[in-house]
């Protein structure tokens, strides 16, 4: 299988796979993402998702914010099995969610594990991480301060957040109050989509 030029083992096309019909299977009882983009599935959520594993494949220990429908955390913690290590922790505040993400982790065998609490209240969990991965969850400004206790002072975890053909006007409202070193990567399913590789992450005095 290729996902965007990242060729996976047979195994974890087949973990991909059972998670994708698990995902159907929940998606009728609860709103793991927006309706009209079920027949995208592979293209537009775990495909995409995959680019973050390609983006930073050296990251080990990661935080995905607002996991929700397992985009791109689950997909991250399936990719990592086939490494020597690694963890990725979902934040998901939304019980029912919480309870599909600890399914797909056990059933697929990926290497992740369910925070059911607040972002906010997450880095009293989680005290350090590499990455920080967040979709569809909040403007730019609101996602470095939810990132900011991993990223900030001193440490050095970098961040990939997927954001849309308006992510230049988040840039610039964050950079009134952020300094950050910025990669610009384009999505390769989404069209104006990108993903914004965060690293340097500092709020100005």
């Amino acid at each position: 299988m290729d996902l965007n030029g990242l060729r996976v083992s047979r195994e974890t096309q087949e973990k991909l796979r059972h998670f994708a019909a698990l995902f159907q299977k929940w998606a009728k009882s609860i709103n793991l993402v927006a309706p009209s983009t079920l027949d995208t599935l592979w293209t537009r959520h775990i495909a995409d998702s995959a680019r973050v594993f390609q983006i930073l494949p050296g990251a080990r220990e990661w935080v995905d914010l607002g996991s929700g429908g397992g985009f791109p955390g689950v997909i991250t913690a399936i990719l990592l099995s086939e490494t020597d290590g690694g963890w990725v922790r979902l934040v998901e505040s939304n019980h029912k969610k919480a309870a599909f993400l600890r399914v797909a982790l056990s059933e697929t065998g990926a290497r992740g594990s369910v925070h059911a609490v607040r972002i906010e209240d997450a880095p009293k969990q989680i005290a350090e991480c590499d990455a920080v991965s967040a979709r569809a969850l909040a403007e730019l400004d609101k996602l470095f301060d939810y990132a900011a206790p991993w990223m900030c002072r001193g440490r050095k975890a970098k961040a990939i957040f997927h954001k849309g053909r308006d992510y230049r006007a988040e840039l610039d409202k964050a950079r009134g109050r952020w300094d950050f070193d910025l990669v610009i990567h384009e999505s390769k399913v989404e069209m104006d989509s990108v993903l914004l590789e965060i690293s340097g992450l500092t709020l100005k005095a």
